[in-house]
């Protein structure tokens, strides 16, 4: 099982060990973080087609983009949402049950997504799924 050390900005200290499983345990100071949840866009995409099916629609990826589109006026004291002013923002929500994104004061910042391997090499190719809170840090799910 591969183990690294990652140092930080702040000189914090954090341990990468790989699972038996193949997941990655992170442990470390995490007394300062933040994390995130992703954001599911089914109903608000599906609303989305429903409103405009008798006209050409953006694909889902696209529309993930755009329903998050704004857009200021010249002096950027007003401005106006791109998608039918908010609707389908609005319909958008956080899966408060699945954490995507975790970044400590002074990093490293990881995210779905995001192959471990740039942290090292032993690690490469471990594309993150998502994210457990731990006792000590968090356990990286590995896709």
């Amino acid at each position: 099982m591969n183990c690294i050390k990652y140092k930080n900005r702040y000189g914090d200290v954090f341990t990468f060990t790989e699972t038996e499983d193949g997941n990655v345990l992170w442990e470390g100071n995490f007394e300062y973080h933040r994390f995130g949840y992703p954001n599911v866009y089914g109903d608000a995409y599906c609303a989305y087609i429903e409103d405009n099916s008798p006209y050409g629609v953006m694909e889902f990826e696209a529309f993930k983009e755009a329903v998050h589109e704004y857009q200021y006026g010249d002096d950027f004291s007003s401005g106006k949402y791109t998608i039918e002013d908010r609707k389908y923002a609005a319909l958008v929500y956080s899966d408060r049950e699945t954490i995507d994104m975790v970044d400590p004061s002074g990093g490293p910042y990881l995210s779905a997504g995001y192959d471990l391997g740039h942290l090292s090499d032993e690690f490469q190719g471990k594309v993150i799924q998502s994210f457990e809170s731990t006792e000590k840090g968090y356990l990286i799910k590995i896709k």
